[in-house]
């Protein structure tokens, strides 16, 4: 992998030490201008005939990229806006009785708190929570799910690899946020039966992208609740038309021709330098910076191989700020006393040292 040429195709890079991919990753000078040209040709042309093309062929290139960074076949792929997105997607389209229990693990994010907050409401759904590496032995004859993520966004735990182990018994929903284009990720050996991810952070790509994964057995499980136009087959049978039977039923109601372009082609720049290359390059890179952490006298939250790495900080927020004010970008993590670093392989030792040095202060 050509290091320099790949931070290279990363404008922000030149002008700051950019470590927030698992909010936003950083944009590719290729996805902005692939999106600019899309919208100067809309400006100049309409959006007509020839601009409902691109937007379809966008959305299948986008539907295959996902699939293939996933081990998946692009008709189990549906296409969304978000994380939650996908997992409102797949927690609304599943029927539930009073009483049903939903299993999750400590430290959730918002994301799929707030969905499962309005089921209890709505449905009379049971949540119940357990510790992530204790997540399985806590599954019981009243879970109806296991829904958690994949990779922990407070600190870069991993989920536990025996959830595969629940096979048919109970369905397992993995929120990959901080998974996909973070490390690798097959859905078929991870055994999940639903996973949704983001577009913006860890693909690079425009936020109001993401994917969500069904396996093709469990697809039978969800009710397509609202499909649209683009969620059916034939839409001019009216009344009588019906959803498509793959992953498409499930796709967002509306998306821009721009945003997909844009996703597609940040995940073409990130595939040119290997994806391989690129998630064993994070991954290290990440690890470094944790023992640096630690060595520095700093108390790093336990964590996976993963792309995340987070430490104990007193002065969380103002800490954030000195480092933002001195061109270095990490986030605070609300309600803990948490900061977060998110490293990519378009990162390198000099980022790494400029935090360091600021931090030292």
């Amino acid at each position: 992998m050509d290091h320099e040429l790949l931070r290279a195709e990363f404008p922000v890079l030149a002008e700051l030490t950019y470590l927030n991919a698992g909010t936003c990753g950083p944009l590719p000078r290729a996805a902005g201008a692939a999106t600019t040209v899309l919208q100067h040709e809309a400006e100049t042309r309409g959006r007509a005939g020839e601009h409902y093309g691109a937007l379809v062929q966008a959305q299948e290139d986008r539907r295959a990229r996902y699939a293939g960074l996933l081990g998946a076949a692009p008709e189990d792929v549906a296409l969304t806006s978000s994380t939650t997105d996908g997992i409102v997607r797949v927690l609304q389209a599943l029927d539930w009785s009073a009483g049903d229990e939903v299993l999750i693990a400590e430290q959730e994010h918002p994301g799929l708190l707030g969905p499962l907050a309005a089921l209890v409401e709505q449905r009379g759904v049971v949540v119940r929570t357990a510790p992530l590496e204790h997540l399985v032995e806590a599954v019981d004859g009243t879970t109806r799910l296991v829904a958690c993520s994949h990779v922990r966004w407070t600190d870069g735990t991993l989920a536990p690899a025996a959830l595969a182990e629940l096979g048919g018994r109970v369905p397992v929903l993995l929120d990959g946020a901080q998974g996909a284009g973070a490390i690798p990720v097959d859905v078929t050996a991870l055994g999940c039966a639903y996973y949704a991810a983001s577009g913006q952070k860890w693909l690079c790509g425009p936020i109001g992208t993401g994917l969500l994964w069904i396996a093709p057995d469990r697809r039978a499980d969800l009710r397509v609740r609202a499909p649209g136009y683009g969620n059916l087959q034939v839409p001019a049978e009216g009344l009588s038309a019906h959803p498509w039977d793959d992953a498409r039923a499930f796709d967002a109601l509306s998306m821009s021709a721009e945003s997909s372009v844009g996703a597609v082609t940040a995940m073409d720049v990130l595939a040119g330098a290997g994806w391989d290359d690129l998630l064993e390059r994070a991954a290290t890179l990440a690890a470094g910076l944790a023992e640096r952490l630690t060595a520095s006298g700093r108390t790093v939250a336990p964590r996976g191989r993963t792309t995340l790495v987070s430490w104990h900080d007193d002065h969380a927020v103002a800490t954030r700020d000195r480092l933002a004010a001195a061109g270095v970008v990490v986030r605070d993590l609300p309600g803990t006393d948490l900061l977060r670093a998110s490293v990519g392989a378009w990162n390198d030792e000099r980022d790494l040292d400029r935090l360091l040095e600021v931090l030292a202060g």
